[in-house]
Parts: C-alpha cells; sequence; structure tokens
C-alpha cells in the first residue's frame, strides 16, 4: 500500500531540487524540437503571436520559442533558476511566479507552453489560471522529453540511473483532461541530445530523483551507468547522439476566459 503523506513529501522535495543546480541544468538539459513546438501552436484559433512559458526553469523551451520569433514572457517560482535564464536570455521579460498564481492580467496571451514541468503543478487551480490568462481561441501545451526505450542500449541505461525515490513519475503516459478545455490531443516528435559519456551522465544527474537521492546511492547508479556506457561500441568512443522522444499534448481553451 503506499503511503500517501510519504508520496506528497517526496514530491514536494523533487519539485524543489533544482534551483542549487541551475547552472548544470542550463548547460546539461536538452532541448526542444521545433516541429513539436509548431505543433503545439497549430492547435490555437488563431496565429500565436504572444507566449507564456510557464514554469520556465533556464530557459530552455523559452530559447526555442524565441527562435520561432514569438514574444515570449517567462515565468519561473525559482529565483536561481530565473536568474539563470536571464543570463542567458536578456531580452526575455521573467517574473517570479507560479502556475496556480499567474502573474499576467486575464486574456494577455495566446498560448501557454508548460517544458517538463506539468507533473509539479496542482492541476485544477493552476488550468484554472492557464484558462485566465489565454485569449479566446488560445492553447495550452504541455512537454515531456524522455529517454526512447524503443532503443535497447537505451532501455538498459534508463534502467541503470534509477534509485530509491525514481518511482511515481511516468510523464510520457500521462492522460490529461481539464475543465474549459477542448480535449487534450497527443502527438510524439523524435529527438536527440548530443551527448558524450561525461555530459550524459552529467544531464541525469540534474533529474529531481538523482538530486535527492543519498550520495552513495547516486554515486552508485552514476557508477553502473557510467561502466555500462563505456562497454557500448557508440557511446564508449566519444561524441554521440542520445535518443529520445518529445511527447505533447495541447487543448485549445473552450469557455470565454473570466477577467479579474
Amino acid at each position: 500500500m503506499t503511503d500517501r503523506s510519504t508520496d506528497a513529501e517526496l514530491h514536494a522535495r523533487r519539485a524543489s531540487s533544482f534551483g542549487d543546480q541551475a547552472a548544470a541544468y542550463a548547460r546539461h538539459r536538452p532541448d526542444y524540437p521545433a516541429d513539436a513546438l509548431e505543433w503545439g501552436m497549430a492547435g490555437a484559433a488563431h496565429p500565436v503571436r504572444e507566449v507564456l512559458d510557464l514554469a520556465a526553469g533556464t530557459g530552455k523551451l523559452t530559447e526555442g520559442l524565441t527562435d520561432l520569433r514569438r514574444a515570449v514572457t517567462a515565468v519561473e517560482p525559482d529565483g536561481e533558476m530565473r536568474a539563470e535564464l536571464s543570463r542567458l536570455l536578456p531580452d526575455v521579460p521573467a517574473l517570479p511566479g507560479k502556475a496556480e498564481d499567474i502573474p499576467l492580467p486575464a486574456g494577455s496571451v495566446d498560448a501557454v507552453f508548460v517544458g517538463q514541468a506539468l507533473h509539479w503543478f496542482d492541476l485544477e487551480p493552476a488550468f484554472a489560471e492557464i484558462r485566465r490568462v489565454l485569449r479566446p481561441g488560445g492553447v495550452v501545451v504541455a512537454l515531456w522529453n524522455h529517454d526512447d526505450d524503443s532503443v535497447p542500449w537505451v532501455l538498459g541505461f534508463s534502467r541503470l540511473i534509477r534509485t530509491g525515490v525514481s518511482r511515481g513519475f511516468a510523464e510520457e503516459t500521462q492522460t490529461l483532461a481539464a475543465d474549459g478545455f477542448s480535449p487534450f490531443e497527443q502527438r510524439r516528435f523524435p529527438h536527440a541530445h548530443r551527448r558524450t559519456i561525461d555530459s550524459l551522465l552529467a544531464t541525469v544527474a540534474t533529474h529531481s530523483h538523482l538530486l535527492i537521492a543519498e550520495p552513495d546511492d547516486r554515486a552508485e547508479a552514476l557508477g553502473r551507468a557510467r561502466a555500462y556506457l563505456e562497454s557500448l561500441p557508440g557511446p564508449g568512443e566519444g561524441e554521440f547522439d542520445y535518443p529520445l522522444v518529445t511527447t505533447v499534448f495541447r487543448a485549445r481553451v473552450a469557455t470565454k476566459i473570466t477577467r479579474r
């Protein structure tokens, strides 16, 4: 039987674990494929010009949206993550705030994007706030990068880096629904992250389950993973493309916004 209080505590610890690793997160986390971002925006009833990147972290998604020539506002609760975003993207407004209390006026954006973060939200109030800040016909888009487990060696690697606190998160298999939105559509996009053994291990070391693991547990998982990668003919020889899949959910706001 699952201890719900323990799970809630674990969730909170993982959600707040990133700030101390903001520079590493910015350096090592993958971006998002442009076609996934375009597909998300295509769910709106009108052209998307102004976008909110909600829980923007260090700006991995923000940068992709600005590259597509959208006017982006970033909202991020963690001060260290937000400072890293502003250092990398000084022209992007970066506001303190959280999904359940978005610091934007009602009806102010055409799309709300959430990269690698929706599972940290209190979903009912967060979707109410997302609905509030969207213009009629606007779209909410949630994205996750995850390992392409259809590749056998990737599946082997992902199993090796699990720790005692790795349970409870299967972002790529979520089913989403929210009041005031159309049914969510889902698509998966092939993606890749150019890595070496060292930089891949640095990437997974920024994952929340490893950030909060006991030091010995963390070191053991990373040590197993290194030995495994060094035994492979591709990754063991230098730079390689680490196979990813980007899962995208989109839904159009289906009710009129309520201004406040």
